[in-house]
């Protein structure tokens, strides 16, 4: 069975709002919760950047299903063995419910702290090297065993984590691009993509997969989750203006990992228009619509999908796509 969570923004949610829609998600059906790490929104109309540790736990106090960061970035703001040690105090808390969402960041969010802000390949390999100390952390602290780690970009004195459930959570990687998506099935436990036209997905599923048999795990056992991004309201006039008014971002077809700043965005996002958000995503009034887009994604393959509305009608799309979409999805 395909699973269909609630995508919270905290770029755009109260921490409070944030906790309270989830509850609604879990009554209207929804499976669980993926929240955003973000230390910044990315235009200021979006409005907040809540801590996402906190919401986390506090989501999963109150719910019964699946939570996780999506995604968390062990390479800037994060030392990879805080990150380790926050994940498997959540899932120590909650067993058997969180998932560790890892990411190669964007400036908006990581440059933050000052760093030097590397090109996408040094991201990349930062990124792995901290899923291998993460990953070795988890299983020497289940064996009562302390880890130790020296690498190109990181380095960790012997030391254990002394708070740990009884089974490490799974590490999904967060990937656009195919030679990535290979090495996340070699490293990593799932693998995470914003979704795109059938043939890319496709594609990064396929690659993941192979990653996976190189590595001689069974990848058909392993979560292909896709976070999509939608605009639903009651009127067409409505769903298109949420989207260009709150999540312009979406629209923006080229990379956004180096820009820094929400008000830089705000800028660019004064060029976007109504039309730039088609193939992007689903904006539209009609649920069939977004019924259509969701199948699509379980036909490629998908076993999780977080959907994210991105206007601020959140507790109405949740009731209705509760009642109207989520049981026509073919699994």
């Amino acid at each position: 069975m395909v699973t269909i969570g609630y995508a919270a923004a905290l770029e755009q949610l109260h921490p409070r709002d944030a906790v309270d829609l989830a509850q609604t998600a879990e009554r209207s059906g929804f499976t669980g919760v993926m929240a955003t790490d973000v230390m910044q929104p990315w235009v200021p109309a979006q409005g907040q950047a809540a801590f996402v540790w906190n919401v986390l736990a506090a989501v999963a106090e109150r719910t019964a299903g699946d939570v996780g960061p999506g995604v968390s970035v062990p390479t800037f703001r994060w030392h990879p063995a805080v990150l380790a040690q926050a994940s498997a105090t959540l899932a120590a808390m909650y067993p058997g419910r969180h998932w560790l969402g890892i990411g190669s960041g964007e400036a908006i969010n990581e440059h933050v702290v000052g760093r030097y802000w590397p090109e996408a390949p040094e991201r990349i390999n930062r990124m792995f090297e901290a899923i291998d100390m993460i990953s070795k952390l988890f299983s020497s602290s289940l064996a009562g065993k302390d880890h130790k780690h020296s690498g190109e970009y990181f380095t960790l004195e012997s030391t254990r984590l002394w708070t740990m459930p009884p089974t490490a959570p799974e590490i999904l990687v967060a990937t656009a691009g195919p030679v990535t998506a290979r090495r996340a099935g070699r490293h990593a436990d799932g693998l995470i993509t914003m979704g795109g036209t059938s043939e890319k997905v496709g594609q990064l599923f396929g690659r993941f997969a192979a990653g996976a048999k190189d590595a001689g795990k069974d990848a058909t056992a392993m979560p292909r989750v896709i976070r999509l991004h939608l605009s639903w309201a009651r009127t067409e006039a409505e769903a298109v203006r949420n989207a260009v008014t709150e999540w312009p971002n979406g629209a923006m077809k080229f990379s956004k990992a180096d820009l820094r700043s929400p008000f830089e965005v705000a800028q660019i996002a004064k060029l976007v228009r109504p039309g730039d958000f088609a193939g992007a995503m689903v904006v539209s009034a009609d649920t069939e619509d977004h019924l259509r887009e969701i199948q699509r994604y379980v036909d490629l393959g998908a076993s999780r999908i977080y959907l994210h509305n991105v206007g601020r009608n959140q507790d109405e799309f949740l009731r209705v796509f509760g009642t109207d979409v989520l049981p026509k999805v073919v699994h």
